[in-house]
């Protein structure tokens, strides 16, 4: 069984990398150079590396190599070969197994998120939700299964797949070395928003400020376009880590910061903490708590290395590779209807 992720993101080459060590033949694509995570995958097209008019062209080559060697195509963010998707008939009709995994924004509806209860979700504008919709419609036309990698991303996917599963995202926390932090008295906090307006970042800063106002102690640093080794630097050395505080559920940024043993700042969803693996060590904040929340931890520094040790338990026994590859395993298995 042969099987090909595509096409950008750390996830394609982390879970390709994970199936290869389980026996499988997996290899990941990514299609631009501008990705932070290309380096990672098997294949790299750099398709904006090429002319417009040469970029289909290389697309369709791609396309029709694959087809020859793949048996199984598993796309990421909703994503295909082509823009428009109109591989996804051609594979369809080859009888080419196929999943979609879903990630996030590119589901996430603001008419489903105010369903549950969370007055603080924002979603991208460059998606909107006819668009979403009809990507969603496409997609679900002519492939039947699709997964996300937890339930607060279900309810956005479930009326369109005939199946769904969960599979947990998946970090190499051997790639982390655990600095749990120790009391200081000028501890780093950081904050690295990919879209400010989409992590809550004026609610952080504005309790970044009144903290300094109220006398408290600390360094603060908001990671902003800095190249990813950098921004990794800067998390080892913190104190306290603050994820987003609008979704309600936690990514790549949190599970990062907890692989590095730091106490984690990240708004989780009421109905959703049942959801997740019992323990999770994730202090919850949103914009209505995190002065307090911040100002409690920064009251406790005796409660930050065993936070930080909780955090480096939870992401080995519950996002580990070889867990998350054996998840999607048992998912292939009942897609080919055989054992991968």
């Amino acid at each position: 069984m042969n099987v090909l992720h595509l096409p950008y993101g750390i996830g394609i080459s982390t879970m390709a990398r994970a199936l290869r060590a389980q026996g499988v033949s997996a290899s990941s694509a990514s299609f631009k150079s501008t990705n932070v995570y290309n380096y990672l995958a098997h294949i790299r097209l750099n398709l904006d590396q090429y002319p417009a008019s040469k970029r289909n062209e290389i697309r369709k080559k791609f396309l029709e190599e694959a087809i020859q060697k793949y048996d199984l195509f598993h796309f990421h963010f909703g994503e295909t070969f082509f823009p428009d998707k109109s591989d996804v008939k051609i594979l369809a009709a080859m009888g080419k197994k196929m999943i979609v995994e879903h990630r996030g924004s590119e589901v996430r509806m603001l008419s489903i998120a105010r369903n549950f209860n969370n007055p603080f979700v924002r979603v991208k504008r460059s998606f909107p939700e006819q668009t979403i919709r009809y990507n969603l419609k496409l997609l679900s036309s002519y492939i039947d299964y699709a997964v996300v990698p937890d339930h607060e991303l279900l309810p956005y996917i479930e009326p369109y797949y005939k199946k769904t599963y969960v599979v947990p995202r998946a970090i190499d926390a051997s790639g982390f070395t655990p600095q749990y932090p120790s009391p200081d008295p000028n501890p780093l906090i950081v904050h690295a928003p990919s879209r400010r307006e989409l992590k809550g970042t004026e609610y952080v800063l504005s309790a970044i400020e009144r903290l300094q106002k109220d006398g408290f102690q600390f360094q603060f640093k908001l990671i902003e376009n800095l190249p990813h080794e950098e921004a990794l630097q800067l998390y080892q050395n913190s104190a306290i880590v603050i994820d987003q505080l609008l979704i309600g559920a936690y990514a790549n940024l949190s599970m990062e910061a907890m692989a590095m043993g730091k106490p984690v700042l990240c708004y989780i969803r009421d109905d959703l903490f049942g959801k997740y693996p019992p323990g999770l060590p994730i202090v919850s904040a949103n914009p209505d708590t995190i002065y307090d929340a911040l100002k409690n931890l920064l009251s406790r520094p005796d409660t930050w290395q065993k936070l930080g040790m909780e955090g480096r338990r939870y992401v080995e026994q519950h996002h580990s590779m070889d867990k998350a590859a054996s998840a999607l395993l048992n998912v292939y298995n009942e897609i080919v209807g055989k054992k991968v």
